[in-house]
């Protein structure tokens, strides 16, 4: 094929939030050494973007900056000593450090890229490249989730809420989910939780008690903190596994040095980007497991709001509304925001 030499892009020339990226022409890079260059099917947002895009996040990339971590696209050019993928080949990635994933073509590290089988969404595969990693891993790299234990899930609707609702159903675990909206708990509910709760309500612990099996709670996956972190601790079983995977609820919470101690157990933290960034190979096993399982009708795709390339903007600026259950995903095709 013939490559263009300038392409449709999404870029900022500043990180003052999502009002500043603008849709504008650009050159189309050139792959180096170790890349390759696609082009693009789907880039995913997630809420590490936003914060990136509003100058908040510890990473700070350099302007201008193009968004979009979670890309799949076809290959269309490689460099120098890229062995593992041609010229055609379908591949995704998660790259938070270079992002460039809303344009029309965007650099991938092969070392980091995945094969994705033909035939899945393009849009439902960029929405699980962070989500479902990060909830793999800490279900089982982290967590050690077995056949029959019971899981609350704080943030059931959230990315990494219901991708940790899915896989753990889908693992056997009795999964309880804890989501704030109605809407969202039924979504928590499809997505395969025998049972789901209000969070947020005076008496939850109550709700949990008697939705929980009865081994109880072996692990606490949450996605929130704030104040439900110490009775979450509180209602794990002797020996369960309270997993940190964020803070959407806003403040970082403190627990009682004794309760781990009472309860025999553990507070982990789970960081992905530690995963990725350190052990690579370990990352792109999980995602070649994932995508396998997907592939085979194991385990479902993630719930999308795609959005066009010429509407890119408006996908960034989605992020801050978090009442709507599902990723927000800009799909390389015309058309209106859709629910796939």
């Amino acid at each position: 094929m013939v490559i263009p030499q300038m392409m449709r892009a999404l870029a900022g020339d500043s990180l003052d939030g999502p009002e500043v990226f603008s849709l504008r022409t650009l050159p189309v890079p050139q792959p180096g050494a170790g890349e390759v260059l696609v082009e693009v099917e789907a880039v995913s947002f997630g809420y590490v973007d936003g914060l990136i895009a509003r100058g908040l996040y510890q990473l700070k990339p350099p302007v201008p900056y193009v968004p979009g971590a979670e890309i799949v696209g076809r290959v269309v050019s490689i460099g120098s000593d890229v062995i593992n993928h041609a010229v055609g080949d379908r591949v995704a990635t998660w790259q938070l450090a270079r992002g460039g994933g809303t344009a029309d073509y965007a650099l991938l590290d092969a070392g980091w890229t995945v094969a994705v089988p033909e035939g899945l969404d393009a849009a439902g595969v960029a929405g699980m490249m962070l989500d479902y990693l990060t909830a793999h891993y800490a279900l089982f790299d982290r967590g050690g989730l077995q056949p029959g234990e019971g899981v609350l899930v704080l943030g059931a609707a959230g990315g990494v809420g219901s991708a940790a609702v899915r896989i753990a159903a889908g693992a056997g675990a009795i999964v309880v989910a804890g989501a704030s909206t109605a809407a969202k708990r039924k979504a928590a509910l499809d997505a395969g939780a025998s049972a789901a709760i209000d969070y947020l309500a005076e008496d939850w612990r109550d709700a949990l008690r008697a939705a929980h099996p009865a081994s109880g709670i072996a692990m606490v996956v949450d996605t929130v903190g704030g104040s439900t972190f110490e009775g979450a601790f509180r209602s794990l079983a002797k020996g369960g596994r309270h997993m940190v995977l964020g803070f959407a609820g806003g403040d970082i919470p403190r627990l009682p040095a004794n309760l781990p101690l009472l309860k025999s157990g553990a507070l982990i933290g789970v960081d992905a980007r530690h995963l990725v960034e350190s052990d690579i190979e370990r990352a792109k096993q999980i995602w070649d497991e994932l995508l396998a399982r997907i592939a085979a009708g194991q385990l479902a795709l993630p719930t999308v709001h795609a959005f066009p390339l010429d509407r890119s903007g408006e996908a960034l600026s989605a992020l801050l509304d978090r009442e709507k259950p599902g990723k927000i995903v800009v799909r390389h095709a015309g058309g209106a925001p859709e629910t796939v």
